[in-house]
């Protein structure tokens, strides 16, 4: 079985920038990418709030270059699932695609969250082209145009307030009679004269062509159908992180989320660390996740110095 001082699982945002901060102080850090390289940023396009690209940046390309800089300082990165892990003990035993293969004396588990989708075919065909999980990475596309947002609580009442101020009118599909937000976030949108809410409706076909998503077609709980001229489609029905690997073993909060000590990364086991958006349920941003990565590289630093 091979021997690692740290182990990095997922290569997003948080999980590059860790990986290169640990190959700077000379750690020798394995990642394993996981079935989505570069995580869930790669399903959007042009990225505009990441500093340091005065004109944007393609996704892709931002994952492509972290990924290259880790390497370029010595990370090994691996493809491959991490399919258990054993945190019962140090050194950590780590399963790779169903074989144990793997000791290591610390860990960074930066696995990300998965947005929830409504599973339509054509919400899939038209992800990226259109379809986003994000309004606040891509709402600034849609400027002056009309967009709808799924969802009916917080975070769709947010992502609706936030895109009204951009877009020209703002729709929100909602499967029930009423808004689960707080009373003030419901307040927000109906003081908003450009969203429009939807209730008891269900979505049932985004539409688009070649160019993208070009509106929705949805259904009153009545049988009533109506189509509507669209050029973006938010879904905010929430995300789920990926810590199943680690249920019962790390502490987890109610949705789900790796708890960790405030103002720092460590989880309730020494020596694992936990960075990006599989502990935090609010920001969701590359940003924030690549210094949350950071912080993970410098506090498992400190730990395997000790």
């Amino acid at each position: 079985m091979e021997t690692v001082k740290t182990l990095i699982i997922g290569s997003g945002p948080a999980g590059y920038t860790a990986a290169i901060y640990l190959s700077r102080a000379n750690l020798q850090p394995i990642l394993y990418e996981g079935l989505q390289p570069g995580g869930q940023l790669t399903t959007t396009t042009q990225i505009e709030n990441y500093p340091g690209f005065a004109n944007g940046i393609d996704a892709n390309e931002l994952m492509s270059a972290m990924r290259q800089q880790a390497e370029n300082l010595g990370t090994v990165i691996r493809s491959g699932m991490i399919t258990r892990v054993d945190l019962s003990q140090r050194p950590f035993r780590i399963e790779v695609d169903g074989e144990w293969k793997i000791e290591a004396d610390s860990l960074i588990v930066a696995t990300g969250a998965t947005a929830k989708y409504l599973g339509l075919p054509s919400e899939l065909h038209y992800r990226g082209q259109g379809v986003s999980a994000c309004a606040t990475c891509d709402g600034f596309f849609y400027r002056k145009r009309d967009v709808a947002v799924v969802g009916g609580g917080d975070t769709a009442c947010e992502e609706a307030t936030y895109l009204a101020s951009l877009c020209r009118k703002v729709y929100m599909i909602v499967r029930k009679p009423f808004l689960r937000a707080s009373k003030a976030m419901q307040q927000r949108v109906f003081d908003t004269p450009n969203i429009e809410v939807l209730f008891e409706h269900n979505t049932v076909e985004v539409l688009g062509d070649e160019s993208g998503v070009t509106g929705v077609r949805v259904r009153h709980t009545n049988g009533e159908e109506r189509t509507i001229d669209l050029a973006g489609f938010f879904l905010a029905i929430g995300h789920h992180p990926n810590t199943d690997l680690f249920d019962g073993q790390l502490a987890l909060d109610d949705e789900g989320y790796i708890r960790v000590e405030p103002g720092t990364s460590k989880t309730s086991v020494e020596g694992v660390f936990a960075a990006g958006d599989v502990k935090d349920p609010h920001y969701r941003q590359a940003i924030a996740a690549a210094g949350s990565g950071c912080v993970a590289a410098l506090d498992c630093e400190r730990f395997l110095r000790q």
